[in-house]
């Protein structure tokens, strides 16, 4: 990417009248269409080739980064390639193989019951509606959402630890939980938006728009944020804190799209 400079902060100031509704709503819509031209190539990060595997990476994915899980799948997968040779799987041999994602055990757990749950109850295939999605083993909303939207094409937006920072930071809700931040989103955009807007805010999340300290002098949107100047806006010292491409640093996946702007991640163990 080149060097996207911010605008200029929001003019809005505290002081300014509460901003309408519909304005907010303008507003979102526009972040999400600039953010579409920052992030062109915004895909999901966890590296998979079925429905099977992005269900069982997403479960992976808790309390650790989609790198880890990319570095850890490319062994499960070799030795359990369908939920039915999962399921009758050894306990202690999966914790080994998913040990360097941390909660190995819950995570066995999980992963090992909802491979006998398709296996029993859905002829071995992962499903593509959400109340049947959450019914199995360690598979909650969010899970759900990722899989229906990037598995089987099904709308969803995916409210993870950087969505749900990103929507509050920009004003789009004042919501704590996850499934009413999930509903208020879902009314400001239509329908076939949800699953890439969820790719673009976490995305911009990962990259420039982090916890501790927000990118704000490099970022591309700067101008449509009610909360810039929470982070760094010296132009080239937030520009040292840009991450992943934008950083001229590899992404987490191992096997990226093919439009991907940046370098492949290493595999578990590379050095160099």
């Amino acid at each position: 990417m080149g060097e996207q400079g911010p605008r200029g902060p929001s003019r809005r100031r505290k002081t300014d009248k509460p901003e309408s509704r519909l304005a907010m709503v303008r507003r979102a819509r526009r972040i999400n269409r600039e953010l579409a031209e920052v992030y062109p190539y915004a895909h999901p990060e966890l590296d998979f080739e079925n429905p099977f595997q992005l269900l069982v990476a997403t479960v992976l994915s808790a309390q650790t980064t989609d790198l880890r899980v990319n570095q850890t799948t490319p062994a499960l997968f070799a030795a359990y390639p369908a939920p039915e040779d999962l399921a009758a799987a050894v306990p202690e041999e999966v914790e080994e193989l998913i040990r360097p994602t941390g909660f190995f055990r819950a995570k066995t757990k999980s992963i090992m019951g909802l491979s006998a749950a398709l296996r029993d109850d859905f002829g071995g295939e992962v499903p593509g509606r959400l109340q049947d999605l959450v019914t199995l083993p360690g598979v909650g909303r969010k899970t759900a959402f990722v899989v229906l939207g990037n598995a089987f094409g099904v709308p969803g937006i995916t409210v993870d630890t950087h969505f749900m920072r990103l929507v509050r930071r920009w004003k789009w809700t004042e919501q704590e939980d996850p499934v009413r931040i999930e509903a208020e989103i879902a009314g400001i955009f239509p329908k076939s938006e949800w699953t890439m807007l969820s790719h673009r805010v976490i995305f911009h999340g990962r990259r420039i728009c982090h916890a501790r300290r927000p990118a704000c002098g490099a970022c591309p949107i700067a101008h449509l944020c009610p909360s810039y100047g929470e982070g760094e806006t010296d132009p080239d010292k937030a520009r040292k804190l840009l991450k992943y491409e934008l950083a001229g640093q590899p992404g987490q996946r191992l096997k990226p799209p093919a439009d991907y702007p940046g370098t492949p991640a290493p595999a578990l163990g590379a050095t160099g």
